[in-house]
């Protein structure tokens, strides 16, 4: 067995992304432009999702796979996966690679979870006696015995984690690959699925992890990467390399201060920002405030969804438009204001991520504000800062006996 789980070197991916011309999806259309138009030639621009990624990782390493939205780490698991091809680079896997990285990934609509465990490890090389061997576990594991023999176009989507990430876990893979599609399966699955990666690792076999969360990095993960517009930043430990993507904040928000370095369509886009109360209490009501352009030719409403971080980039909590009524309408510049109420943030910084969405993102201004909770506890005796350790917010609360 190679010394190492795996070995990239100078790993790049570009895209070509098309600039100007028409866009349509059908041929008809298409033809009819190129005839009307045939001297002119469609202009690309380069996307560089990887650019010059070296690392080693040992086996038996729980790898934990940060950075923001863009940064290439759903990228990279697909290169390592076989599902895409570098640009440039080299890559030594020492062994078989499993891997979940969308809902989906892998299984036959049309045939039952029965057929599709045996596919599946087919798929990744193993003989039908080794699939055998770990049948009832995966089985048992996935917790859709009831549906074995139904076909899985029929499941939910968390029917469809649940069963795909007990193939992938259980199949005897060296490499296990994973992207954060465990957030579609229930708080319980989620814990055992952890630990079972744990084992995975404690065997000897390397766990590669994207997330966003950093509570799931740090239990699950021994060593981690974080990625920042396709390069990699850091790779060491998980406090190093969540330290390392703290310190980013303030860079990044500066940068996504011009609409144009921002993801999206750009059909629309926040022109301004602020919040009503800079140093709140726990126990304040947040505002935020908000202004978005115009742009009449856009047919239909839109809706914003707000959220809210914490200083490792936890979403603490999400206020989507949608869920109170409220959409607007991108014939006229819309100002307006969040207020979120009666959430009691425990003392440290925040940042706040603001989003325009229609049938897709129209603007996503990531580390649009930011605000620091003041240390005022909110409750009416003092005590020591264990009783205000766990959790990502504070509670209102209190005891009574009888």
């Amino acid at each position: 067995m190679p010394d190492t789980a795996i070995s990239v070197r100078g790993l790049s991916k570009s895209y070509r992304i098309a600039r100007g011309g028409l866009r349509t999806n059908r041929a008809t259309e298409a033809v009819l432009y190129r005839l009307r138009h045939p001297l002119q030639r469609a202009h690309y621009e380069e996307f560089r999702a990887l650019d010059g990624v070296d690392f080693d990782i040992p086996w038996g390493e729980a790898v934990g796979i940060v950075g923001r939205n863009g940064a290439g780490k759903s990228t990279l698991l697909k290169i390592l996966t076989r599902i895409t091809a570098p640009t440039t680079g080299s890559i030594d896997l020492g062994g078989r690679v499993g891997s979940l990285l969308e809902v989906g990934t892998g299984f036959h609509p049309e045939l039952t979870g029965r057929e599709n465990i045996y596919l599946n490890g087919a798929l990744l090389g193993m003989r039908r006696k080794e699939i055998q061997r770990r049948f009832d576990e995966i089985v048992a594991f996935s917790g859709v015995e009831t549906f074995l023999e139904t076909p899985v176009k029929r499941y939910s989507s968390g029917m469809y984690v649940r069963l795909a990430f007990s193939v992938a876990a259980h199949l005897e893979t060296e490499i296990l690959a994973i992207d954060e599609v465990l957030a579609v399966g229930d708080a319980e699955f989620q814990a055992k699925s952890l630990a079972k990666m744990r084992d995975v690792a404690k065997d000897g076999r390397t766990v590669l992890y994207v997330s966003h969360q950093a509570q799931t990095v740090s239990a699950l993960c021994t060593s981690a990467m974080y990625l920042d517009r396709g390069t990699l930043v850091h790779h060491g430990t998980v406090d190093e390399a969540m330290a390392a993507y703290r310190d980013s904040f303030d860079d990044f928000q500066v940068s996504q201060q011009d609409a144009e370095r921002r993801p999206g369509t750009g059909e629309l886009r926040f022109t301004h920002v602020a919040l009503g109360s800079v140093t709140p209490e726990p126990v304040d009501d947040k505002t935020v405030e908000f202004s978005v352009s115009a742009n009449p030719g856009l047919l239909g409403q839109y809706f914003v969804s707000c959220h809210i971080n914490d200083a490792d980039g936890n979403i603490v909590v999400q206020c989507d438009s949608r869920l109170v009524g409220a959409w607007f309408s991108p014939g006229a510049e819309q100002k307006g204001a969040l207020t979120i109420k009666d959430l009691w943030l425990k003392p440290g910084r925040y940042t706040v991520d603001l989003y325009l969405c229609k049938t897709g993102i129209l603007d996503a201004w990531e580390g649009a504000a930011s605000f620091e909770v003041l240390p005022v506890p909110p409750y009416p005796e003092v005590t020591s800062d264990e009783a205000l350790t766990h959790g990502a917010v504070l509670a209102d609360f209190e005891y009574e006996t009888w």
